[in-house]
């Protein structure tokens, strides 16, 4: 996997963990891209719009029409890396503190 590869992957796991732990499995757009960026990851509101469409494609997240976005059960799994979907970074042993 190239580094940009990698960096998506990351990113797009980054949206997960930040709706996974939002109470109710659910955010705002506008929360939901100012907690990521606040991770470090940056970006455009076309790229933006772009990630959730492609997690909503994947079965992860739900809502992206409307102004909040929910985790799917799915999403969940991958977040927690219970499974893996490829273009999402599988989170490391230790990493998600507080995950039950």
């Amino acid at each position: 996997m190239s580094y940009p590869e990698r960096v998506v992957a990351a990113r797009r796991l980054a949206i997960l963990l930040a709706i996974y732990f939002a109470p109710a499995y659910t955010l705002n757009r506008l929360a939901l891209r100012d907690t990521v960026e606040k991770t470090g990851y940056v970006m455009s509101s076309d790229l933006f719009t772009a990630e959730l469409a492609w997690l909503e494609e994947m079965g992860l997240i739900e809502g992206v029409t409307i102004h909040a976005v929910t985790l799917t059960e799915r999403g969940a799994d991958v977040a927690l890396g219970r499974s893996q979907t490829p273009g999402v970074r599988r989170p490391g042993p230790g990493e998600i503190n507080g995950a039950q």
